[in-house]
């Protein structure tokens, strides 16, 4: 609590301190960032970015911390910090410098998420006053499958690894960089207008902060960030605060294709305003994709407490200043370079959302709804012959809770993309799609019954090759406070002709031919509450 209030006393005292104008800064910042996602969407090409919108830009401080972000994707914008550090620790970006990364072991999560990063000079001071980042997710980044997420035996194997270095110098591109980078992705023109479009949205965030500065003064909108974090750090630690002043443990499994599935385990302790959440007791790391890096733990974690922040608390790096994150180097979420880590950000990061908010459960079983669907259900189909490189996430049942039934075929928690609508996906790519429905009963059994899951069928029209990867295969998103599970989700793929449909594992790469086709049920989310004690309930009234 002491240092809490200090916090709090730091921002008052800063000249031109209001509260209500500081509200208004807090949302000048953030349309500064929404606005630079506008550009990112408007100038993409791949239809994952223009219309599924799999991209996120945030602004941060001189120091690195998060000042404000979009309504984006929280596994980029949680895990975006180290990247920015890893690119402060590497370069000393100029007026005009632009860097690019997604080299996991060195400040990225996987490889097809693409991080671009830009200094911001108003102050006329030494060193930047702001850095922008913007981040995609590529559909394809090479190696060993089109798509770039399909099973592969390492880190190489998913494709090309850029550590932070400039692809843009004093406002010019560095294209021998853009042609390495280019020569080793599937259908490089796309990839192409994909990156310029990132460096676009850098651009119009520079511009708007510029403007800002031009309004208000460059020193104030500095001074008016740092009062954002430090608002956002006091709202945390009353949060942090309430949390029991005992240790709490909460464990859940994934999935594997060829062995028993692998255990994430949590223990979180709190005391005056600060939190410990304790994952050294996870599995080791394995030879499958699910492996991840400490950067998506701590996104998994600041997204989890941000659910329990007020409504309209700015999001920023504010969350996690009084939070430790413990990982073990060697462990399934703290992997060793050169484990392969493909399906790390998309399906461990939602595993490891369900463990937080299993222990944040027993401190706030009020507030806390059953799991939702727990997978981003990731599809992959692409062809190198035939140039195309197709990629999204399926939507799933979000889980039922005390607010009430959770809602059908959603994307949930770690992803906040959308569906890629059938008019675009056919338009450009060589497939049809049968099958875009509602997976009616999906759900768990409850009170509040969990959210259905969806089902999506597609045929191939040329030969072309599929990568899957998906968790809640075999045990469904569980319930809570007596809330049944949700039904796992599941893949099949029917070659053309036959009427056998063949199972995928969680983690899968096949080779189809024209007229094959491959089905994807994502799971329900899990039941809240006994359904005999809301029968007794309504037989009482």
């Amino acid at each position: 609590m002491a240092r809490r209030k200090r916090t709090v006393r730091r921002a008052s005292q800063r000249p031109g301190f209001d509260p209500v104008r500081l509200e208004v800064f807090h949302h000048l910042f953030a349309a500064v960032a929404e606005e630079m996602g506008i550009a990112l969407q408007r100038a993409a090409f791949s239809p994952n970015i223009k219309e599924r919108r799999d991209f996120s830009c945030a602004l941060f401080s001189a120091g690195g911390e998060a000042v404000a972000q979009a309504a984006h994707v929280p596994v980029h914008l949680g895990s975006a910090p180290l990247s920015l550090a890893a690119t402060r620790n590497a370069l000393d970006l100029a007026q005009g410098d632009v860097a690019v990364l997604n080299d996991p072991y060195e400040g990225g999560t996987h490889l097809p998420d693409i991080t671009l990063v830009a200094p911001v000079f108003l102050t006329g001071r030494q060193g930047a006053d702001f850095h922008l980042v913007s981040r995609a997710h590529h559909a394809d980044v090479g190696g060993m499958h089109p798509g770039s997420m399909a099973p592969a035996p390492d880190v190489h194997g998913e494709g090309l690894r850029i550590p932070p270095i400039r692809l843009v110098r004093a406002g010019q591109v560095e294209r021998d960089v853009l042609r390495l980078l280019l020569a080793n992705m599937r259908v490089p023109a796309e990839r192409e207008a994909d990156l310029l479009a990132q460096w676009a949205a850098l651009r119009v965030g520079a511009t708007r902060l510029q403007s800002m500065a031009d309004e208000h003064g460059a020193r104030t909108i500095v001074d008016r960030g740092s009062d954002l974090i430090d608002w956002t750090e006091a709202l945390t630690r009353t949060v942090l605060d309430s949390l029991p002043q005992q240790a709490l443990t909460f464990e859940d499994t994934l999935e594997l294709a060829d062995r028993d599935p692998v255990t994430l385990r949590l223990t979180m302790t709190a005391r005056k305003g600060r939190a410990t959440f304790d994952f050294t007791g996870t599995d080791d790391q394995v030879a499958a994709p699910i492996n991840t890096v400490p950067a998506v733990v701590l996104s998994a974690v600041a997204y989890a407490l941000r659910l329990f922040l007020p409504p309209g608390t700015p999001t920023n790096g504010g969350v996690t200043r009084g939070v430790e994150v413990r990982t073990r180097p060697g462990s399934l979420i703290d992997a060793r370079y050169p484990a392969p880590v493909a399906s790390g950000n998309v399906e461990t990061s939602q595993r490891l959302v369900d463990v937080l908010l299993g222990v944040l459960a027993q401190a706030f079983p009020d507030r806390v709804p059953a799991a939702s669907a727990g997978t981003m259900s990731n599809l992959t189909i692409g062809s190198s012959e035939h140039g195309f490189a197709f990629y999204e996430t399926l939507a799933g049942g979000a889980g039922g809770g005390p607010a009430g039934p959770g809602a059908h075929a959603v994307q949930t928690h770690m992803t906040n993309t959308r569906n890629t609508p059938i008019e675009a996906l056919e338009q450009e790519l060589p497939l049809r799609i049968l099958t875009t429905d509602v997976r009616r009963g999906s759900g768990g059994g409850g009170a509040a019954p969990g959210g259905d899951g969806v089902v999506r069928r597609v045929r191939v029209l040329t030969a072309a090759s599929i990568g899957w990867s998906a968790g809640r295969q075999v045990h469904g998103p569980w319930g809570l406070a007596g809330g049944e599970a949700g039904r796992p989700g599941a893949a099949v793929f029917r070659r053309a002709g036959t009427r056998k449909d063949h199972p995928l594992p969680p983690q899968a790469a096949v080779d189809l031919q024209p007229g094959d086709e491959i089905e994807v049920r994502s799971p329900g989310g899990g039941g809240y509450g006994s359904t005999r004690a809301a029968r007794s309930s309504t037989r009482r009234r």
